[in-house]
């Protein structure tokens, strides 16, 4: 495979290009001019030769400083690169595609891995569930319906009829792959007659047809355990759909939603919720009355306390999935609710009020107000 082009000028890259680089353009060339995509065109082949021949090279980083050094023809009549030695076109493709790209011949040739032919798992499942947010707090019992696959019980998941047993397919002889050539690769692919189990059934079963399952619907009942979230997910060993060839039903998960709370908010496994106070509580403290999540409660309130201030409620939060760890704690945000609708007789007697704790006459009052107009008075001069 004689080019009087260097390696680099072959994959278009630069002679300082990294390995990335070198990895890319290959990639798109091999794409570009792979003979199964030109079939029939011997340039494109011929090319295709090429740029495989600098890739194993160049993507090398000892027998790339070797290129550097000798320089293209000296490295090429040398010995050490071309179609005399190293790995085959095909080879280094299927090292680059096949490594980075999965099945990547699974894909582009239509071939396929083998398939077992022994017992195999059922698929799990999942099941989108909404709640309450009372049922998220305290568990509850729940019934769903699923729809699955389940083995026959007429030729008990074997997919023959009753009577009747499989058979080695002629086609593979058992193997469950057969052989062609494309271009100059030869590769397998599972058997269309058996579909690549390596048998087939005298005589298909006359409930399920051969697939040694049917699709039902069955009801279950899940437990959910109190102190669950959102986008938890419940694991119910067993009622996925039904294994193959004998094999173990696959699991179900059921993924949780729990619907918002008109009052409280849920941060982990402690409560929020805010609670509007009279202003005469606010400025004399006394108690009052709050939801949690198990009943009303008292809660004392400070005098003097400000709007904002979170109040603990130890407890009365959200219990543990854990067992022995408890609950956590609810906070109660107060906010004070400035008066409104006043009459002349409640008026008046608030500027009494008012005057009485004027801060400049008593700044013990407002001690927050006393302190700011301290800092603010030279803006006011």
């Amino acid at each position: 495979m004689a080019t009087s082009e260097d390696y680099y000028t072959i994959l278009g890259v630069a002679r300082n290009a990294s390995k990335d680089d070198i990895k890319k353009s290959y990639r798109k060339l091999a794409m570009k001019y792979h003979p199964d995509r030109n079939p029939g065109n011997h340039e494109a082949e011929d090319k295709f030769k090429s740029i495989n021949a600098a890739y194993e090279v160049l993507s090398d980083e000892q027998k790339r400083q070797q290129y550097d050094h000798l320089g293209h023809q000296m490295y090429t009549q040398g010995g050490r690169g071309g179609s005399g030695g190293g790995m085959s076109a095909e080879v280094i493709f299927a090292s680059v595609f096949g490594g980075d790209g999965g099945d990547f011949f699974s894909s582009f040739f239509g071939g396929s891995r083998r398939r077992k032919n022994g017992p195999a798992k059922g698929e799990d499942l999942l099941y989108e569930l909404e709640i309450d947010f009372e049922d998220a707090m305290f568990g509850v019992e729940k019934t769903i319906t699923i729809p699955r696959t389940e083995s026959c019980q007429h030729c008990h998941g074997s997919g023959a009829q009753p009577g009747t047993s499989r058979k080695t397919c002629p086609q593979c002889q058992g193997s469950g792959q057969v052989s062609m050539s494309q271009g100059f690769f030869s590769i397998s692919q599972p058997c269309p007659n058996c579909r690549g189990t390596g048998s087939i059934l005298e005589t298909p079963c006359s409930e399920c047809h051969g697939a040694g399952v049917l699709h039902k619907s069955k009801p279950l009942k899940i437990t959910i355990p109190a102190g669950v979230d959102s986008g938890q997910r419940l694991r119910v060993s067993g009622e996925g759909n039904a294994g193959q060839r004998g094999g173990p039903s696959g699991d179900l998960f059921v993924a949780l939603h729990v619907r918002q709370h008109e009052i409280f908010v849920r941060d982990e496994q402690d409560l929020y919720c805010e609670v509007p106070i009279p202003f005469s509580i606010a400025v004399l403290g006394g108690e009052i009355t709050v939801p949690t999540i198990t009943g009303k409660e008292v809660l004392k309130v400070p005098a003097g306390i400000q709007s904002g201030t979170k109040l603990r409620m130890r407890g009365k939060g959200v219990p543990s999935l854990n067992a022995g760890r408890g609950r956590g704690d609810q906070y109660v945000r107060v906010v004070v609710e400035v008066p409104v609708n006043l009459d002349s007789s409640q008026r008046k007697k608030l500027q009494e009020f008012a005057e009485a704790c004027d801060p400049e006459k008593n700044p013990s009052t407002h001690p927050r107000l006393h302190a700011f107009l301290k800092k603010a008075r030279k803006f006011f001069l």
